[in-house]
């Protein structure tokens, strides 16, 4: 395991002093972090949106990268699309092409046909190697815990060669327990989040999960365990804002801005922002087979996504279940432009709002929006009119 710190700008500050490093760092388009990693010895596996089974990486020794595009003009990307697909996968590729990040692997998933192909464009023009992770299509087939549990075991096979060492099963626990750990964390951060949202904007609360994307867990970990006694203690009131729970940030990520935007209205209770980082709700007992027991929490214990195909799960009763849960008056209903798997489950989603009579707000981003003006003003007026209903 590479012992090197990879973000210490956090440390030794005051809540506003953590919170402003980790929007520095979100912020920075250089990657510092994957590069201190890099330059003290270690090796990097970047993995595209929406989940993967970071522990496997972890225990490898290797550093999981979230790659999930940036605030970047995809000048030399967009030679290798169509004008039709979403940014994420243009800026996700242009971090290769620009060398602002280097890797020693790059795995992608079947979540839609642009990601799927982001593998073979994307090993066009590299020179380490890229795969695709299948994740299981039908989550509910008897044999996807089986299959899963393979396809973690080449995955395993694959991080291996790049490591150049074994991962064993040992390694493998000491991971889960960490990533446990990171698991745990989150789940109180967004309870901070349900329970006295004025405490954390909704714009601080993905800054403190992103971070996680960018640094080794346990660092990770550490900053949790500092900042959410701040968070809690923190001198802060209520005010007057509807309580929303945010869909449509699974893969592609509103810009920065545009969270801070929809907080100055509203108490973002609950969102999917960078919902593979939360995607396995409980703690993972790695038992006798680790690789198993990944699997299962995969399948069993995970939560919810429009590329994500379970019968068992049905989006819409999920989201209405989230709203539920979190005690929200209102959905705010969006995707990113050109994102098939999200503009088809928007659909069904505001059918299920309407049948259950909860008020929604539909709008669409893009990563790389700067203008929020006119959003702002849709977003306040529908605010005013449950305000004043």
């Amino acid at each position: 395991m590479n012992e090197v710190v990879v973000f210490p700008e956090w440390r030794e500050k005051d809540l506003d002093g953590i919170l402003g490093a980790c929007l520095e760092l979100i912020e920075d388009t250089t990657f510092p972090t994957v590069k201190r990693w890099r330059d003290a010895g270690g090796k990097v596996v970047g993995h595209f949106q929406v989940y993967f089974p970071e522990e496997l990486a972890d225990a490898a020794g290797l550093l999981p990268f979230k790659v999930r595009g940036a605030s970047i003009d995809a000048s030399q990307a967009d030679s290798r699309f169509g004008s039709y697909l979403c940014s994420v996968v243009k800026t996700s590729l242009e971090l290769a092409l620009s060398e602002r990040v280097h890797l020693d692997l790059f795995v992608t998933h079947p979540i839609c046909d642009a990601a799927r192909n982001l593998a073979a464009v994307w090993g066009r023009n590299v020179s380490y190697p890229c795969q695709i992770l299948y994740l299981p299509q039908n989550a509910a087939s008897p044999s996807a815990a089986t299959y899963l549990r393979g396809e973690y075991d080449r995955l395993r096979r694959v991080l291996e060669g790049i490591a150049g060492a074994p991962v064993p099963n040992e390694a493998l626990r000491r991971s889960i327990t960490r990533f446990n750990e990171n698991r745990a964390l989150l789940r109180e951060l967004y309870a901070i989040k349900r329970e006295t949202p004025w405490q954390v904007a909704a714009h601080e609360a993905y800054v403190l999960t992103a971070v996680g994307g960018l640094v080794p867990r346990e660092e990770h970990n550490a900053l949790l365990r500092t900042v959410l006694p701040l968070l809690r203690s923190r001198a802060a009131h209520a005010q007057d804002r509807i309580r929303v729970v945010f869909e449509g940030g699974f893969c592609e990520q509103p810009p920065l801005d545009l969270i801070r935007s929809i907080g100055r209205s509203c108490y973002v209770v609950d969102d999917d922002f960078l919902i593979g980082m939360r995607w396995i709700l409980d703690d993972v007992d790695p038992g006798k087979d680790p690789l198993a027991a990944l699997a299962a929490a995969y399948l069993e214990g995970s939560g919810y996504s429009p590329v994500q195909h379970d019968p068992r799960k049905p989006k819409e009763r999920m989201l209405l279940d989230r709203i539920d849960r979190s005690d929200a008056r209102a959905a705010i209903v969006s995707s990113a432009k050109m994102c098939e798997p999200g503009l088809e489950e928007q659909v069904a989603y505001v059918q299920a709002l309407d049948g259950a009579r909860i008020p929604h707000f539909v709008t669409e981003f893009e990563e790389n929006m700067t203008t929020f003006e006119q959003l702002e003003i849709q977003l306040e007026t529908f605010v005013e009119n449950l305000l004043f209903d």
